[in-house]
């Protein structure tokens, strides 16, 4: 799965074999989930004369082959077990087992069978991610690399949806969660990047990631290996674009990376300092003014910051973070009026920001629009029902009624 300002890399990218098994990659919880998702699975042997009578074409009678059952302990029913029941086994003992004694055979009798089934298996994870169910999503991705592990299309998809992921976690609040969601991503794309044959869209995509990380240097290092690497035209013209608006608006200046970590790690002072020698360096460019209005607004000087975040607008700033920013700074400040106007803005731009969302609706519970406030809190939480901030609102909504309702 990919961001929405990404194209897919479903399908035709060319082989390369791994420098490392990619279970190193996973977090102990993996041991946990392959335990379980083994549990509905069944050994069997086609070894009496009726059953090697029927033995299917391909099925090697010399070894056991795992079926699927329905649920964990439920007893097989012979006449139950198709060619479909057995390859979910195979793919499954391939997405949890990969190293299983026997892998090699299921393979080579999946590929026999369903010669197509891993570029379906690759549809069928980015479809659940673009979904975000996430853990079928996974699943499937871990299916397709268990049959196909030297291909790296699984890899790639794995860093890019647990990458929005993260993204959506962070939106919702739940920064946590998020961070454990990149380190997969951040990860994956680390296996990707050490294939003894290069994959381009690896460098490609990694170079979004660490731009969003605010990890210039890295960034810049991999869009123009990228460059280098003749894969995609219209990716190379964008990657080429992006060097050329990093250059222009200081995003290279190691004092723009030193005032955004600053204000990152709670040092807001110093990050503030940073921002406002950025500025003085680039006062026409709006990310900087972006930095100082944020470091004021995370220090509590609400006209400060929603001074600076105003002239970010008036620089070319159009992003939705902006105008979110702003808001705060605006409520805070007891302009709720303005703060709504560019909350919407804020929306219009990016229809599914949770965060933005579930602002709108606290802001509609200050200004005592209760039922309006818990309309954006469900909207929030439909999408994304592991919405930490909307759910905590909505049962101070209810304790309210409840309170009213005690007092009546």
């Amino acid at each position: 799965m990919k961001p929405p300002s990404r194209d897919k890399s479903r399908g035709n990218q060319k082989k390369g074999r791994a420098n490392q098994d990619n279970r190193q990659l996973l977090p102990e919880a993996f041991e946990e989930r392959k335990k379980q998702a083994l549990s509905s699975i069944l050994y069997i042997r086609f070894e009496d004369a009726d059953a090697q009578s029927r033995l299917p074409s391909g099925i090697d009678a010399s070894i056991p082959y795992p079926v699927q059952l329905q649920a964990p302990a439920v007893k097989l029913d012979p006449s139950s077990i198709t060619i479909e029941s057995l390859l979910a086994g195979m793919l499954r003992v391939l997405a949890w087992d990969s190293e299983n004694e026997n892998a090699n055979k299921y393979r080579k009798y999946i590929k026999m069978s369903r010669p197509e089934l891993f570029e379906e298996l690759i549809v069928a994870g980015i479809q659940k991610a673009e979904e975000k169910d996430w853990i079928v999503a996974e699943e499937v991705f871990f299916a397709a690399s268990g049959l196909e592990p030297e291909r790296p299309e699984p890899y790639i998809n794995l860093a890019l949806m647990h990458e929005e992921h993260a993204k959506r976690l962070f939106d919702s609040g739940n920064e946590d969660e998020a961070e454990k969601e990149d380190d997969l991503a951040y990860k994956y794309y680390q296996y990707l990047l050490g294939f003894k044959d290069v994959f381009a869209p690896a460098y490609y995509h990694a170079a979004f990631f660490f731009l969003r990380k605010h990890n210039y240097d890295k960034a810049v290092s991999l869009l123009t290996s990228y460059i280098g690497m003749n894969d995609d035209e219209q990716r190379t013209r964008r990657a080429k674009l992006i060097l050329e608006k990093l250059g222009g608006m200081g995003y290279l200046d190691t004092l723009f990376k030193e005032a955004y970590d600053f204000i990152q790690m709670g040092q807001e002072e110093k990050g503030l300092e940073k921002a406002m020698q950025f500025v003085e360096k680039y006062p026409d460019v709006w990310n900087g003014w972006f930095l100082v209005g944020w470091a004021n607004r995370r220090l509590g000087r609400w006209s400060e910051g929603a001074q600076a975040f105003h002239t970010a607008l008036e620089k070319g700033a159009d992003g939705a973070d902006v105008y979110n920013e702003l808001s705060i700074c605006e409520i805070e400040a007891g302009d709720l009026e303005a703060a709504r106007s560019h909350l919407e803005r804020a929306l219009r731009i990016e229809p599914e920001n949770e965060k933005i969302i579930v602002n709108l609706g606290a802001l509609a519970f200050r200004q005592g629009h209760i039922d309006e406030a818990e309309g954006f809190f469900r909207t929030s939480i439909e999408l994304d029902p592991d919405d930490r901030i909307a759910k905590e609102w909505i049962k101070k909504i209810q304790a309210l009624r409840e309170r009213k309702g005690a007092g009546a």
